[in-house]
């Protein structure tokens, strides 16, 4: 290989990276004692927080997790699985995959899901591709509650395929501008993507975005897997697609992450659909068996066929969400999102009553945001000091909305949590 692109060794095919180290500085190695004492010395300076007391959300959610998820989850034949190319001896993997796919239809009310992605901000990117392939357009409308990283990402994944990105406001409701939406729908349009609940908190109207889209136009829905406890299922409106961030089922929250994108469909679409599928069949015995099918990855099929250069499907936060979905089942699931809703709008209450207005008025899941004062920034990291990792500003972002911010709570936040809030921010 250096020999046919006419280089003489290894070393010269990084003679353009300065060279900035000569000799590593490298301590000596130490023994197991002392090595542990240094990283406990470490990890004491990181700041961390009582569940009661995090009231952000903006993407990642704080939820009860029962111990049985993570005791079952720590089991060594899934925490040491690799991709089951061999069926025969995978049985186990792929059957929690299958089921995976199944209650994650189940919540969205789609027809098929893939056996997850990286996160949710990559299944959007995703279905945006998935719909130009189905339509043979490049117009997006993309509306502006969605999720900003989301939408980054967005951008970064589909900018070199010639995708056009259109965003589209919002109203004082907190919801999609459908005046907007319908002026800017077009022959050319592939697809109009929405949040349910969005980035705000507010849940859009579905039923009427869907009336005003053609049929041959992909409707996508960024949901929020626990609000769908108590909302209508997208799919039960017309969505095409359905995809979302999983995080919240089952999975803390650590630095942000990790995630696990879930990706849903009509059965129509599904080979369009990017990832891998888990199917279930029967072998020469008439014995129930599962397999991996519709793998259009670049990795086993010609590229210029492939669906998706998504390599890995997060197949071990996959396991925790349908331990997590089995335990709650669906009572205990709307559960969690009855409180989550009845906590959010209390501490909506209150801090209306501190006189921390609402920026929106239309109806929301569990999160909402309210105007604060100039300095709120400063007040936010003195706040984190102190305990409380408290709403996070979002004026950087949405900077018409002058000083504001993003206020969640879910059904770890006590009363007591709730109110402690209100008093230090009045402060």
């Amino acid at each position: 290989m250096l020999q046919e692109i006419g280089v003489g060794s290894i070393d010269d095919l990084f003679i353009d990276v300065p060279k900035t180290i000569d000799g590593y500085n490298i301590p000596d190695g130490k023994d197991e004692f002392t090595v542990r004492k240094l990283v406990e010395e470490l990890a004491r300076k990181n700041k961390t927080f009582e569940p009661e007391f995090v009231f952000l959300g903006a993407g990642i959610y704080y939820h009860y997790i029962p111990t049985v998820v993570k005791h079952l989850a720590a089991n060594p034949n899934f925490v040491t699985a690799y991709t089951p190319y061999q069926a025969e001896v995978s049985q186990g993997t792929l059957q929690m995959l299958f089921e995976y796919q199944t209650m994650m239809c189940e919540l969205t009310g789609m027809e098929v899901a893939n056996s997850s992605m990286y996160d949710g901000a990559s299944s959007f990117a995703e279905s945006l591709l998935m719909a130009t392939r189905i339509t043979g357009k490049y117009k997006m409308l993309v509306a502006r509650t969605i999720n900003p990283e989301y939408r980054t990402v967005a951008r970064t994944y589909t900018k070199p395929i010639g995708i056009k990105i259109e965003e589209l406001g919002y109203t004082e409701l907190g919801t999609v501008n459908l005046d907007e939406l319908k002026a800017k729908l077009d022959d050319e349009t592939a697809a109009v993507a929405v949040a349910y609940p969005n980035f705000f908190g507010f849940i859009e109207d579905l039923k009427a975005i869907r009336s005003l889209i053609p049929q041959n136009v992909v409707f996508i829905v960024v949901a929020e897997p626990v609000s769908l406890a108590l909302l209508e299922a997208p799919g039960k409106f017309g969505a095409d697609i359905v995809i979302g961030e999983g995080q919240s089922l089952g999975v803390t929250p650590n630095l942000g992450g990790p995630g696990i994108g879930f990706f849903t469909t009509l059965e129509k679409h599904v080979r369009k659909m990017p990832g891998r599928l888990i199917g279930q069949t029967k072998d020469l015995e008439g014995k129930i068996g599962y397999v991996m099918i519709l793998q259009t990855r670049e990795q086993h099929i010609r590229r210029e066929k492939a669906t998706s250069n998504i390599c890995s499907n997060q197949a071990y936060i996959a396991l925790i969400n349908a331990i997590y979905l089995s335990v709650m089942g669906p009572q205990g699931l709307r559960e969690v999102a009855y409180r989550s809703y009845n906590n959010a709008h209390y501490l909506a209450k209150k801090l209306e009553e501190a006189g921390f207005a609402k920026i929106f008025s239309g109806e929301f899941f569990n999160e909402f945001v309210v105007r604060v004062p100039d300095d709120y920034r400063n007040r936010w990291h003195e706040m984190a000091k102190n305990g409380i990792l408290g709403p996070i500003p979002i004026d950087r972002v949405y900077k018409e909305l002058g000083p504001s911010a993003l206020v969640c709570a879910t059904e770890v936040n006590t009363k007591e949590s709730m109110d402690k809030l209100v008093e230090v921010m009045k402060k």
